[in-house]
């Protein structure tokens, strides 16, 4: 075991760039400036490969602020499901002196447990009644798009419902609250941050969708499968969608924009293809 590795990595987050610093002598070892990187998911993905592929095991660091918590989700997506169940695992195997905090942490990982298997348990309930439902073919069409799952799609149609009393994308945005709000004062225009009128849930779930447009653009197995169900229509507008938004993620992103910026205007953007597959789906 001589040869084991360990080390402590601590990251200075901001908008643009992370600074980063490294202890490869344990808790107690010198601090020393490793690198300063651009803040990009695929810029700290590549630093963060690096650095593990030097060491057996890392341990990483950094502010828990607006920036850090962007920096947690781009690496927490990547994880598996088998890491999750490691990290299950992981809380259950620890001890505590005082029977008390024992007891608070196992009631708190039994909650969490409880919670993710009845969600899993209604999602596939709602999976098994979807194709009995006058709605399923707009449900269908629409998981045609990159972050529209089953849930997404079926709330998106159980509240909206018929787009076509919505004569335009601009229509849908505004109900959902997605647009700027305005202020006029005379001959001036002031426009803030959006309205968030509407159907909040919606609103939620979109934005939390629009997060998987860093990504390149890339067909998986699953959306094959969707695109491939799918009337030729609704392929094209799902493939414009892809390359549109990952691109203006991207734009939004070198431009310095805060991530919640950036996802709400891609969730803006995804509302109106949205709108466009549900009417294409109605029209077929």
């Amino acid at each position: 075991m001589s040869d084991y590795r360990e080390a402590f990595v601590g990251i200075d987050v901001a908008k643009l760039r992370n600074a980063i610093a490294i202890a490869d002598a344990g808790r107690e070892g010198e601090v020393r400036f490793f690198d300063q990187v651009d803040a990009s998911d695929e810029s700290m993905r590549r630093v963060i490969q690096r650095i593990g592929n030097r060491f057996d095991r890392v341990h990483f660091c950094y502010e828990a602020g607006p920036t850090g918590y962007g920096l947690y989700r781009s690496r927490s997506v990547a994880d598996s499901e088998e890491a999750q169940r490691s990290r299950e695992a992981w809380l259950q195997a620890q001890q505590f002196d005082h029977p008390a905090h024992q007891i608070a942490l196992q009631e708190m990982v039994e909650a969490v447990r409880i919670s993710k298997e009845r969600a899993e348990r209604l999602e596939r309930v709602i999976e098994e009644f979807v194709p009995a439902w006058s709605l399923a073919p707009i449900v269908r069409a629409l998981q045609t798009l990159r972050g529209v799952d089953l849930i997404v799609a079926v709330t998106f149609a159980t509240e909206i419902g018929d787009v076509r009393r919505f004569e335009s994308p601009r229509q849908l945005m505004g109900y959902v609250g997605l647009v700027p709000g305005e202020r006029s004062t005379g001959e001036t225009v002031r426009r803030g941050g959006i309205t968030k009128a509407g159907n909040g849930r919606i609103r939620h779930m979109l934005v939390e969708s629009a997060w998987t447009y860093r990504h390149a653009p890339k067909v998986g197995a699953k959306k094959l499968y969707r695109l491939e169900q799918a009337p030729p229509g609704v392929r094209e507008i799902a493939w414009k969608a892809q390359a549109r938004l990952t691109a203006r993620y991207r734009m939004l992103s070198g431009r310095g924009k805060k991530t919640t910026v950036v996802c709400t205007a891609i969730a803006r953007e995804l509302v109106g293809f949205m709108w466009a597959v549900a009417r294409e789906a109605h029209a077929t």
